[in-house]
């Protein structure tokens, strides 16, 4: 379905912006291909490298690549509500002739280009720190002020590639975080193509250790072979389990459960019970999951305090609402479900192949827990 609204999205395109051009015929056939060929860019991959996820590439390629598509899909949005104004205007009677002019239709063309380099350039960054306190119910004095640095998202690929995930892993080491949590979706690619990106991340490095759950795209790539290589990294893998991490007499158990995707990869899917199961009933638990739309089960299950990534904020400021209700109404930042705090981060990264953020910027993010007192 994915191609086909994309193909759809660049037929219009085609219809309104580049059939109307008061140039040569050859030229508005050039630039009817162009646009074909840039909305089909995944499909594309499909056919070279197998996965529209890993693009096999230079990182400067890809970087042209998402930068098209990217201002493709804008370009797209923007054609459609100076549509629309036009549409009402000419309801209400008023000349909509000055709208949808070359001229304008060129600007706007021009501006939305401007506006893929900022967002791709905002997408592709070594994100900045983000930090949050939370209040957990019932937290053991000993765990007041604990630090839990999370990443989410890294989507480490040709794109977030060994360079960048070093920057990535000297600015978290540099947070001295007492843990490291990784909420799923680490990596874009097998892991013969990605053994040097992700190298890095073996570095990591905290007091209690660095804790990982998979994401969908492990599952895309062999979600059991990736978790070996996890495993080799130094990191911990949950798999619907949970671990306990202790200052002096008391107990925070961290959990991690798997993602709904997974039962069609022949991997166990979520099961929040079997992960918390032993967890003594005023020992607080903190989960791991990667997807933030069942939050009501983890709350309705006693969960303290939820993580989770895979929504990437929605990326774009004003779309991000709209991509919200996807995610069960949650997007980015903490929210309160019954007694439990979620808390959703934009994502440390993102796919490659829609590299742009928009108002909506990735995130190293720093948690701080407090005791909440009823």
């Amino acid at each position: 379905m994915f191609h086909a609204y994309v193909l759809a999205a660049s037929l219009y395109l085609i219809w309104r912006l580049v059939l109307p051009l008061p140039v040569a015929k050859m030229w508005r056939v050039a630039g009817t291909l162009i646009v074909l060929i840039i909305a089909q860019y995944h499909a594309i991959q499909i056919a070279i490298f197998g996965s529209m996820f890993s693009p096999e590439m230079p990182r400067s390629w890809i970087i042209v690549c998402g930068w098209a598509f990217c201002s493709l899909v804008l370009l797209t949005v923007t054609i459609l509500v100076l549509d629309l104004i036009s549409l009402g205007m000419r309801v209400l009677s008023k000349d909509p002739g000055r709208i949808m002019t070359t001229r304008n239709k060129t600007i706007a063309a021009m501006l939305v280009g401007l506006m893929s380099v900022y967002g791709v350039q905002q997408a592709i960054q070594v994100p900045p720190i983000r930090r949050v306190s939370i209040k957990v119910p019932n937290l053991p004095p000993e765990f007041e002020g604990m630090r839990i640095v999370q990443l989410s998202d890294l989507h480490i690929s040709g794109l977030f590639d060994a360079a960048w995930t070093r920057e990535l892993v000297a600015k978290t080491n540099a947070l001295n975080g007492d843990l490291v949590v990784i909420t799923g979706d680490l990596i874009d690619g097998t892991p013969e193509a990605r053994q040097h990106d992700v190298a890095a991340l073996g570095d990591l490095r905290a007091s209690l250790g660095v804790i990982t759950i998979p994401g969908n795209h492990e599952y895309y790539f062999q979600e059991r072979r990736w978790r070996k290589v996890f495993e080799q990294l130094g990191m911990k893998v949950l798999i619907n389990e949970h671990l306990t991490v202790d200052r002096g007499d008391a107990k925070l158990a961290i959990a991690g459960v798997t993602d709904e995707v997974a039962a069609k990869y022949n991997g166990a899917g979520p099961n929040l019970s079997k992960a918390i199961s032993g967890v003594p009933v005023n020992v607080p638990i903190v989960l791991l999951k990667h997807r933030p739309e069942s939050a009501d089960d983890s709350a309705a299950a006693g969960v303290a305090v939820q993580l989770s990534g895979h929504t990437h904020g929605g990326m774009i400021w004003g779309l991000n609402q709209i991509a919200r209700y996807a995610n069960g109404g949650f997007i980015s930042g903490m929210y309160r479900v019954g007694a439990m705090t979620l808390y959703v981060s934009n994502g440390t990264a993102l796919w490659n192949g829609f590299p742009i953020r928009l108002g909506v910027p990735p995130e190293i993010t720093e948690l701080t827990l407090h005791t909440r007192h009823h």
